[in-house]
């Protein structure tokens, strides 16, 4: 497989220049891989200065793997998704490769980054099942019921959350009632309950009448005062004009950085370089040598944080071996179905930090913790000391043995001056909406002067996959260089890097639109991201039904969901010489006594079974996890991967004619 050598031409999206991959009057059909190349240059180029040079050092040996079903774009997106996904979990990769060198000795391995694996990761939570059931089809009782409020199971106040005109001709408003939707109704004039309103468009047109009674200053004005998530849906070049698209797209996707403590009588740690002889770990946990080489075995993460974008830090980080801990309230809303596919690996516990007892049950496991990941509105777990010059005192407490904070939220910025929405509320459909996703999305749909929210919960995924890089970093960072660690990332950092690569070239997007074509591109702004995504699943699973197929899935039992059958996808990534894969099902929020003794393991297995059939049935196979037997052929050359006869080795070449539909 060659990448194009023809000069780039450039395609204007929503008032931005961006460079094609491929030349548009080229008939040689989009390949992911070679997108996923050069966005991995981008990556790297963006998170130089956050991520140790040794990360980078392994980006040569990176090979981004094809399947035989075709090199290409699978998703009804202008944006370049895939590339952005397959770029980040080669860093990703490079992470793990650097780590597995500090804990199990030098070693040069090869990277394979799975490109079908990395898109089924992007729908993640539409692949996973629970007794053969997939999202929207679990009978009553089959998964705890964490929607207190009703915020999801009743249509009208589901629909609380969604895209509407405002009184403004041509302006758009994203309201969002986050888990409640009570306040946000109200606030625009409705009744928080409607038991008479269940129709899906008398609801949006219910509504949507009432946010058009309202100008999006109004809007705005209504959402600060009663602390609700929502935003105008802008054009990405009107996002660059804001203070804050100002200041927060000049920054990397990601921060790390050391948190500045004054020194206490405790000596610091001694830093090491990952050069010396005999090298040996300050702050990896001590491991048997017969115990199989994962990157973070024995690290231990506490994880805060709901819905997807955070707990994808910690399900990701899980997969590389720590041990990582969801703490919840027992009283805390949730969406039920996610917990499905985002709390594989982990365990998960109930404490109420309000109440003394658990307090301190929480501070006990706080004591012991490698790993906080903050999934909340900055701040708002300052109270109970995870902040990070709390987490920095208590590292030198117990002997300089730092933390790593890993923070999570909408809009990003926290403590830089200038990015004003900081501490503003928010979800992926906002920062979707601000940034220009939603512009994109809707310009690619052909909807005349309207956004549309874009399928699936990608930038939940892609922000994610993020924050377990960044993550691995501040560990890499604490054992290399001593102290506790800072790790930010946020949606619209995520948003801001997808947008940079530039949109789809307009022959590929004419491709997605015929192989798409019918309900999907029927849709308007007003439709829910549940029917937006419906419509692109139902799509996906007649274009492309292999991504829904055994090859790409695992399964186990799950202790915690009553030994039903828990499925979900395999990891994308493979580094030689290491293990990546969880070693237990998912379970519902709580299910686990709070500590950090008696994890048990799972018996994970291939599971051969057909989404794209409505009856999905697992056949028993093939017992994991298994170190990999075969050795991948190593690439030579390290450190960047700039030119264009670099970027031609890390693309995996195939015998098998590609399909492009």
């Amino acid at each position: 497989m060659r990448v194009s050598s023809t000069q780039p031409d450039t395609l204007s999206t929503g008032g931005h220049s961006a460079s094609n991959s491929m030349d548009s009057s080229a008939t040689r059909p989009y390949s992911v891989a070679t997108g996923a190349s050069e966005a991995f240059d981008e990556l790297l180029k963006q998170c130089k200065g956050q991520i140790p040079k040794e990360f980078g050092s392994y980006s040569g040996n990176v090979t981004f793997v094809p399947s035989n079903h075709g090199d290409q774009v699978y998703f009804p997106s202008p944006c370049r998704e895939q590339d952005a996904i397959a770029s980040i979990k080669a860093l990703e990769a490079c992470a793990a490769a650097a780590i597995g060198d500090l804990r199990h000795g030098k070693n040069s391995r090869s990277i394979k980054v799975d490109l079908d694996k990395a898109a089924c990761f992007l729908m993640s939570a539409y692949l996973a099942t629970i007794d053969g059931k997939r999202k929207g089809q679990t009978p009553k009782g089959l998964i705890p019921d964490t929607d207190f409020n009703q915020a999801q199971s009743i249509q009208y106040r589901r629909l609380s959350a969604n895209l509407y005109e405002t009184k403004e001709d041509g302006r758009y408003y994203h309201i969002h009632g986050s888990l409640d939707a009570t306040t946000q109704l109200r606030m625009i004039g409705l009744p928080p309950f409607n038991p008479r309103l269940t129709d899906y468009q008398k609801c949006i047109d219910t509504i949507e009448a009432a946010v058009k009674r309202f100008t999006v200053a109004e809007l705005e004005d209504m959402n600060s005062k009663h602390g609700q998530a929502g935003v105008e849906a802008l054009k990405w070049e009107n996002f660059l004009e804001t203070t804050h698209g100002k200041v927060i797209s000049a920054l990397p996707p990601f921060t790390v950085k050391a948190i500045k403590v004054q020194q206490t009588t405790v000596p610091e740690t001694p830093p090491h370089t990952p050069t010396e002889t005999n090298f040996q770990s300050h702050l990896w946990p001590k491991m048997p040598a017969n115990v199989s080489q994962y990157a973070l075995r024995g690290i231990k993460v506490i994880e805060m944080c709901r819905v997807i974008a955070g707990p994808t830090i910690g399900r990701s980080l899980a997969a590389h071996g720590a041990q990582v801990l969801k703490v919840t309230g027992p009283k805390l809303p949730d969406v039920p179905f996610f917990q499905v596919d985002v709390n594989t690996g982990k365990h998960t516990t109930h404490l109420d930090l309000r109440n003394q007892s658990d307090l301190k049950t929480f501070q006990n496991l706080l004591a012991e913790a490698d790993v906080l990941i903050d999934g909340y509105r900055p701040g708002a777990l300052a109270k109970f000391g995870c902040d990070p010059q709390s987490l920095a005192k208590l590292a030198q407490q117990r002997g300089n043995h730092g933390f790593v904070y890993v923070a999570e939220d909408c809009f990003g910025g926290t403590g830089v001056p200038g990015a004003e929405w900081a501490g503003r509320r928010g979800w992926q459909q906002i920062a979707d909406c601000v940034t220009g996703v939603a512009w994109a999305q809707g310009q690619f749909m052909g909807l005349e002067n309207e956004p549309s929210v874009p399928p699936m919960p990608m930038s939940d995924y892609g922000t994610g996959a993020l924050g377990c890089v960044a993550a691995m970093a501040g560990l890499y960072q604490r054992e290399t260089k001593g102290g506790s660690w800072m790790c930010r990332t946020s949606l619209c950092q995520y948003d801001i890097f997808l947008l940079k690569l530039g949109m789809l070239p307009l022959q590929e997007q004419e491709r997605l639109r015929t192989v798409f074509a019918g309900p999907f591109f029927k849709l308007r702004h007003y439709d829910s991201v549940d029917k937006v995504s419906g419509e692109a699943l139902k799509a996906m699973q007649r274009a492309y039904p292999h991504l829904f197929g055994p090859d790409l899935m695992l399964k186990a039992k799950s202790k915690g969901f009553n030994g039903k059958d828990i499925r979900w996808p395999k990891e994308a990534i493979e580094v030689e010489g290491l293990l990546i894969q969880h070693v237990r099902a998912s379970r519902p929020n709580g299910f686990d006594r709070p500590g950090w003794e008696g994890w048990e393991t799972d018996l994970i297995m291939d599971g051969e079974v057909d989404l794209a059939e409505d009856n999905a049935v697992f056949t028993n196979t093939s017992v994991t996890p298994a170190p990999r037997e075969e050795q991948h052929q190593q690439q030579a050359g390290s450190g960047s991967m700039n030119s264009v006869p670099q970027r031609r080795n890390r693309i995996a070449t195939m015998n098998t004619v590609l399909a492009t539909a």
